[in-house]
């Protein structure tokens, strides 16, 4: 007896899609280096010269994530859920604030930090400074002598070329892969 697969998701013909525009390897390789260099201010602890790297108009969002069947068409993410961050640059700057002040007893001693970039796909938008750059980012966090947390996500930010060409981040959305936050505390930023 045959089997009609019908027009099951495996069993469809892939369709062709249009070819792919790359952008000049120069913009990648500066972007990878600005991304690198932002871990780095913050594995360093510099955290005014990584504020130092957004516009004034920051966006810095990461949502909580809910589990869906796949028959449940409601987004995983969603603007008008809770959201884990959803900081301007004033709230940005209170946060580090809070982070070096003496009486932040959970970060003495320091929490020590490793981030590691990768997947980076950078897509300029047309008649525009801006451009959108896809990334995937590991953070492991160390504290005290035993504690060690892992967070993975993928980032969407979006930079824009200001003043003499400088790159500044204007817009980051953070999606961590865990439903359930295992760590503590979310007290380092990605």
């Amino acid at each position: 007896m045959a089997v009609n697969l019908g027009e099951s998701p495996i069993h469809r013909k892939a369709k062709l899609s249009e070819p792919v525009t790359l952008p000049p390897r120069e913009l990648v390789y500066e972007v990878e280096q600005f991304l690198f260099r932002e871990v780095r201010l913050l594995e360093s602890e510099r955290y005014e010269d990584w504020l130092g790297t957004m516009t004034e108009d920051i966006q810095y969002w990461m949502p909580g994530i809910q589990s869906r069947f796949r028959k449940d068409k409601a987004p995983k993410y969603s603007h008008s859920r809770m959201a884990l961050f959803d900081d301007d640059l004033f709230n940005l700057r209170r946060r580090v604030t809070r982070a070096l002040h003496d009486t932040a007893w959970a970060e003495d001693p320091p929490t020590r930090t490793c981030y590691s970039v990768s997947n980076v796909e950078v897509e300029p938008i047309e008649n525009t400074d801006e451009m959108t750059v896809h990334s995937v980012i590991l953070a492991v966090r160390g504290r005290n002598e035993t504690e060690q947390d892992w967070l993975i996500a993928r980032r969407k930010d979006r930079l824009r070329r200001i003043g003499e060409g400088l790159l500044r981040l204007s817009r980051r959305e953070i999606y961590i892969t865990q439903s359930v936050i295992l760590s503590k505390n979310l007290n380092i930023f990605l």
